[in-house]
């Protein structure tokens, strides 16, 4: 029997530095997030990070917690209901970090059956600190909890006509009135290592301005190429002229070399060159999280004004449009009927 396992990133239980510190414990000691070796990972994230920064998270979390709980959370399960309404198969819900967990969401499938399993990761792009650290972990739960199990994995999916066209739809709607001089698309950052590490060719990725527009297998694992091909298309298709738009990226850590540009340094520069009026896009997400709305729809929002700005326009992520849960319920279908996630 065939079975659905949605998996977003998670988020603490409350926002509140007691709640934070285990969920930010469990988030940076990821070997996948911090690649470094454990003693000196738990050196940076326990000895050093987790002294100061839970209460700096919590602040922040606290500035878009809803009644309901973590907006992350909540629209994931309001994604799930509607993708669930969509689908015959069993579909449950998980997250990387936090609750529920993937083995709960295993469990979940495997009480009503469920032998074979598509592993969504809701990740366009594909990157090892967000997808690879999903799959792998599925992966070590299956072979010691559920060994009659098999899972098939879902692709990055950044390039998929439909969800461009939700992606797209959902842009236009929200510039609807709104006479912007720049439309920025703002991805999550990553260490410029984890780019070569996800290398399948070894020798491919140099992160300049022609080895992601140079066809290569790479392309399959390169977060890089990936976001600025999921902006190539949505600009394509909305006709967004290229003196319009630009592409960033947010939500580095100190110490390592992150992708560039980074976002809040070209948001504060915007208004010295003229942009008064600014749009800002975040396709790495496909759900409003802290990331989209206290860091961009509330920070960059207020440095951008400071700095001179006029009118900012955060545009939310895609999270339980009709559209969308759509899409990825057509996907779900595609592959319980054929084995083949996308035809």
């Amino acid at each position: 029997m065939k079975g659905v396992l949605l998996v977003n990133l998670g988020s603490p239980e409350s926002p509140t530095p007691k709640d934070v510190k285990p969920y930010l414990d469990e988030f940076l000691m990821d070997k996948y997030v911090i690649d470094v070796p454990f003693l000196l990972r738990a050196l940076l994230v326990r000895g050093i990070i987790l002294r100061k920064r839970p209460e700096a998270s919590a602040h922040a979390y606290a500035q878009i917690w809803t009644d309901e709980g973590s907006p992350l959370i909540v629209i994931s399960k309001k994604f799930h209901e509607k993708v669930k309404t969509k689908t015959e198969l069993p579909v449950a819900l998980s997250m990387r970090y936090g609750n529920p967990n993937i083995e709960s969401g295993l469990q979940e499938l495997a009480d009503q059956g469920v032998t074979e399993v598509l592993l969504f990761p809701l990740y366009p792009q594909y990157a090892m600190a967000s997808t690879k650290t999903i799959e792998v972990l599925a992966e070590e739960i299956r072979k010691k909890k559920f060994p009659q199990m098999t899972i098939t994995e879902v692709p990055a999916f950044y390039n998929r006509a439909d969800y461009i066209k939700n992606l797209s739809d959902l842009i236009a709607k929200n510039l609807e009135g709104f006479e912007y001089d720049h439309l920025l698309f703002s991805y999550h950052g990553i260490p410029e290592r984890h780019i070569r590490k996800t290398d399948i060719t070894k020798s491919h990725c140099k992160i300049n301005s022609t080895c992601c527009a140079t066809p290569s297998p790479a392309h399959k694992f390169c977060y890089r190429h990936q976001c600025y091909e999921t902006t190539r298309l949505v600009v394509e298709q909305l006709g967004i002229p290229e003196e319009k738009y630009s592409l960033t990226f947010q939500s580095r850590l100190a110490g390592d070399k992150w992708l560039e540009p980074y976002t809040d340094v070209e948001i504060n520069k915007m208004p010295a060159a003229g942009i008064k009026k600014l749009a800002v896009v975040t396709p790495a997400f496909v759900a409003d999280c802290l990331e989209t709305l206290e860091e961009i729809a509330m920070r960059a929002n207020e440095d951008f004004k400071q700095h001179g700005g006029e009118d900012f326009l955060a545009i939310p992520c895609l999270n339980d449009s009709e559209d969308w849960t759509q899409t990825a319920a057509n996907w779900i279908n595609y592959w319980s009927k054929t084995d083949k996630i996308f035809g």
